[in-house]
């Protein structure tokens, strides 16, 4: 008997600094997100209107080629060398045009994850607080193994918390 209790005894620190684990899924928190839907509406919206401008672009510049062709033959040097000169501008433009866009839409897609990707880190730390978890791992993020059973689950207290359920 004396043995069972001085167990117990001893046992008994460690259940009080058993340390709590969770995940939590943040690809499913992020799509179940209207800021998310939002974003991905007006990255579509920026990327179609990049689309149009290029186009735009790319039709004055087989107009003015297709004109070129059809004069080449009666053109002076000059003119045909400025003409040459303009045509190769344009297509440049539209080449530095077209990088610009994409810088432009990844920077724009890059500001509007950050903001929805912090307002879901500040909720799980919120939650991390409150309920005295150590450690709350992300299971997209490539962690090899997490133990369900021994790892609470705080996707939905994290939906919750956001207000998507």
């Amino acid at each position: 008997m004396k043995k069972l209790i001085l167990v117990c005894l001893l046992l008994a620190p460690l259940t009080v600094f058993a340390q709590k684990f969770g995940h939590f899924n943040s690809a499913d928190i992020i799509q179940a997100m209207p800021e998310y839907q939002t974003a991905q509406t007006e990255l579509q919206n920026l990327q179609k209107q990049y689309e149009e401008d290029l186009k735009r672009m790319q039709d004055e510049f087989q107009k003015k080629a297709a004109e070129y062709e059809k004069e080449r033959a009666n053109l002076l040097d000059n003119v045909r060398q400025r003409r040459e000169t303009e045509l190769t501008d344009l297509q440049q433009r539209i080449q530095q045009s077209y990088q610009d866009n994409q810088m432009a839409l990844q920077k724009a897609s890059q500001e509007k994850m950050q903001a929805i990707t912090d307002k879901m880190l500040n909720v799980i730390k919120e939650i991390g607080q409150a309920g005295n978890y150590v450690y709350i791992m992300d299971v997209t993020a490539g962690v090899p193994y997490i133990s369900t059973t021994l790892s609470t689950d705080v996707t939905a207290d994290i939906k919750k918390k956001l207000g998507l359920q």
